[in-house]
């Protein structure tokens, strides 16, 4: 009909409708998927999505940057979780990571004034190793 989604239900239910001969097509604005829970399959919140990064070579989303812990906002952390290792779960309207609370905290993080140097070899093999498994 063209017109856009105007809530994350209609977004979701757009996604949904995108599924043509078994080929399932999403195309979605950054706009629409930043703040969006992340949850483990047991269903504990393991924080939002608080930004995207991009390979500048390949165009292609490979990580997704959470923001778990802390207290309103207080000593969040922030990590970096590959997007290979995220699922978008199109019925609860979230994105799905298999890691316990516990995992999470203690993987590699940073805060929010100190971002690592995501091109470093050595840093994308570490966070890979430990998400993709």
């Amino acid at each position: 009909n063209g017109q856009q989604p105007q809530t994350r239900s209609e977004l979701f239910s757009l996604i949904i409708t995108g599924v043509n001969d078994m080929t399932m097509t999403t195309i979605l604005s950054t706009d629409s998927l930043i703040g969006n829970d992340v949850k483990n399959y047991q269903g504990e919140s393991l924080g939002n999505v608080k930004d995207f990064m991009i390979d500048s070579a390949s165009g292609q989303v490979e990580y997704a940057v959470l923001d778990f812990g802390g207290f309103m906002n207080m000593g969040n952390k922030y990590f970096a979780v590959p997007m290979e290792a995220m699922h978008l779960d199109t019925k609860d309207e979230c994105y799905k990571l298999d890691q316990s609370k516990e995992r999470l905290k203690s993987a590699e993080g940073f805060d929010k004034d100190h971002w690592p140097d995501m091109a470093n070899p050595r840093w994308r093999a570490n966070i890979n190793k430990y998400y993709i498994q």
